[in-house]
């Protein structure tokens, strides 16, 4: 299922994070809180967030379908270029999805870039990380080391891809928190972590007018 914010000839699909039970998918807070803060500042961008049928890291490749199919969504929209944005898990979704022609960059919000993921795929694409310095694993809680994501991008720099890695001082594993009512708050430097993702999509939208 897909959530559609905004038109225009870009956009920008956002995938959830997940965990390990394969439970039916939710819509993402933190991506929810971005997307409101992000789409007034960028008129001319789509913002298509996807709520996976099933999220959890067992079923990776439906989660990766669900971002392909969104993908295609937009391309059928109108959108001529398409920046992936990632936040947890959706950082490996988002990278095993980027091999679509349409799809010139991808955020990585604490991505998580498992060590077995082909990152072949954003061969000639950017990458940009961002990620909080408090980010870490707890029992009962996700969450993505700083260290973890790194060697990631490493990894993907190795193979000649530009990848930038930026870790805002303060930060936690994601921007916002869902309340009991449905509505969504910010965490803290959330704030922070969402202007460096707008100067990330600035960047997307100049060099597609290139």
């Amino acid at each position: 299922m897909a959530r559609v914010t905004g038109s225009g000839s870009r956009a920008v699909v956002c995938v959830n994070g997940g965990q390990r039970a394969e439970v039916a998918g939710t819509w993402s807070a933190t991506l929810e809180w971005l997307v409101r803060r992000l789409a007034p500042a960028f008129p001319g961008l789509a913002f298509i967030e996807v709520r996976y049928r099933i999220k959890s890291w067992q079923r990776l490749q439906g989660c990766v379908e669900d971002c392909r199919a969104a993908i295609e969504l937009a391309v059928a929209d109108g959108a001529r270029e398409v920046a992936l944005l990632g936040f947890s898990m959706g950082g490996a979704v988002a990278i095993a999805s980027a091999d679509s022609p349409a799809v010139t960059t991808v955020i990585g919000l604490a991505p998580w870039i498992p060590d077995r993921l082909d990152v072949s795929t954003l061969d000639g694409r950017r990458l940009a990380v961002v990620q909080g310095s408090l980010d870490r694993w707890l029992p009962g809680i996700p969450g993505v080391s700083v260290k973890s994501s790194l060697r990631g991008v490493e990894r993907i720099r190795a193979r000649g891809v530009e990848a930038t890695h930026t870790v805002v001082v303060g930060g936690l594993h994601g921007l916002a928190v869902r309340l009991p009512g449905g509505g969504v708050v910010p965490l803290p430097r959330a704030g922070r972590m969402a202007r460096l993702v707008a100067t990330e999509l600035g960047r997307f939208t100049r060099e597609a007018d290139e």
